[in-house]
């Protein structure tokens, strides 16, 4: 791929630093002249993104000082024309729209190929936008089909409810005490809620629910 002139200046940031390294190395052979400061932790991407104009920021989602989500506004609000592009290996139908809404241009995981991630950064330069072919059905579906982006909002009150519980970690004969219901009534809701939300264990339930408990 030809290289393109640009004087840019980048962001990778992710707490493994083979990770900065290797998107370092496909942002150079994308953009010769640009300028790559290789991030390993949250606090070092503010205190760079408020002392210097950033053309593109290569962020992760979680890292030892918290959780990338919560930054994404307080950093549009210092660069209102910064491109952020999510590069994680979380998964994609959990955390790509909540990123999206949040303010991210885009969510790549980091199981794709280099061509897929330096397709993924050239879209991003270029339209300010990179939306993989399974995240364009999601927001299709949303606008089409009505389908709530936030997968919450689709759990009735009590599906919600003992979803919450599950969170908190009651098992199967607390819910029942505490909602006064049958186990086997407990066990269908818990089924439909999976069914709903389209996951398959409480590890996924629990993301969920520490994604879109505010939105």
């Amino acid at each position: 791929m030809e290289k393109k002139l640009h004087n840019f200046t980048f962001i990778t940031a992710d707490d493994h630093r083979v990770v900065t390294k290797s998107i370092s190395f496909i942002l150079k052979e994308l953009y010769s002249g640009a300028k790559i400061h290789e991030l390993d932790n949250l606090t070092d991407v503010m205190k760079v993104v408020q002392t210097e104009p950033i053309d593109l920021l290569m962020l992760d989602v979680s890292f030892p000082d918290g959780n990338s989500l919560n930054l994404i506004s307080t950093i549009k609000k210092l660069q209102p024309n910064i491109r952020i592009l999510i590069f994680s290996g979380h998964d994609e139908d959990i955390y790509a729209l909540r990123y999206i809404q949040a303010g991210a241009c885009g969510y790549l995981n980091k199981l794709s190929n280099e061509h897929e991630i330096q397709n993924a950064i050239s879209l991003v330069m270029s339209s300010g936008k990179y939306f993989s072919k399974h995240i364009q059905e999601k927001i299709t579906d949303s606008y089409i089909f009505k389908k709530p982006i936030n997968p919450m909002a689709q759990l009735s009150n009590r599906e919600l409810e003992i979803a919450r519980l599950m969170v908190e970690g009651y098992g199967n004969l607390e819910i029942c005490t505490a909602l006064d219901l049958q186990k086997s009534t407990v066990s269908t809701y818990k089924t439909r809620i999976f069914e709903k939300l389209e996951i398959e264990n409480l590890s996924d339930l629990i993301q969920l629910f520490g994604l879109y408990k505010e939105a």
